[in-house]
């Protein structure tokens, strides 16, 4: 297998016309290529300055995620917190766990945020929104969001070689109109259910409102876990 490592996007674009596979932490991908096969071609993205920004509002794709601190929000950095163990964590890539794991740890702490994904292909570099990147699994060069007024994550513990415990992610956003608008996303199992409400003095009122969003569908169980998590987490 040949790796490129290439250091502009320009050169990753060239990387992917020619078939290279992005390698990211390699920690999902190493067993799956030892069973079927190494790939001919493979690149990473952990020289090309745009995939390992790390501030308030963006963060690389290529960015590891023992990497992330609390220059992002307490949403993302708690989730990859909570990825694997510390020796994952020192190689597993932000982009390979939302757009190659089926887990998705991250998942859930994106979409509260109201994320929005840059991705690269061999015709440039766009702007999508997470239901595509992970619908299509494009290479994932940044993830970008607005600065929440709070948010907050939570997994509950589990068992090796269980089902995927139950994740939730929660952020409250300040609108134009001068509302408050708060994001729910639960990952139960693998499926991941999000819903948006309008923030009220009642908070109570306002967690009960999410039950008419897709979180409505989520077993009772789960419900009450996330009923107890986003009434602590509002501010």
């Amino acid at each position: 297998m040949l790796l490129r490592v290439p250091t502009s996007v320009s050169e990753a674009r060239e990387c992917l016309a020619d078939g290279a596979v992005l390698i990211g932490g390699a920690t999902l991908l190493w067993a799956t290529w030892q069973r079927d096969g190494f790939p001919s071609l493979a690149m990473s993205l952990r020289e090309v300055p745009e995939a390992n920004v790390l501030e308030r509002t963006t963060v690389g794709g290529a960015v590891v995620l023992q990497r992330m601190d609390d220059r992002v929000p307490d949403a993302l950095r708690l989730a990859a917190a909570r990825v694997g163990t510390g020796a994952v964590r020192r190689s597993a890539t932000v982009g390979g766990n939302i757009v190659g794991s089926t887990l998705r740890c991250l998942l859930p702490a994106a979409l509260v945020l109201d994320a929005r994904a840059t991705v690269l292909e061999p015709e440039g570099v766009r702007e999508t929104d997470l239901a595509e990147v992970v619908a299509k699994r494009p290479v994932l060069l940044s993830l970008r969001w607005r600065e929440p007024v709070t948010s907050a994550f939570f997994k509950v513990a589990g068992e090796a070689g269980a089902e995927p415990p139950l994740v939730i992610a929660s952020a409250v956003h300040a609108e134009d109109d001068g509302s408050r608008a708060l994001r729910a996303a639960v990952r139960d199992g693998y499926d991941v259910l999000a819903g948006t409400v309008t923030c009220t003095d009642d908070a109570d009122e306002t967690v009960d409102a999410l039950r008419a969003t897709a979180l409505g569908d989520l077993p009772p169980a789960a419900w009450d876990i996330v009923h107890s998590h986003v009434a602590a987490s509002l501010p």
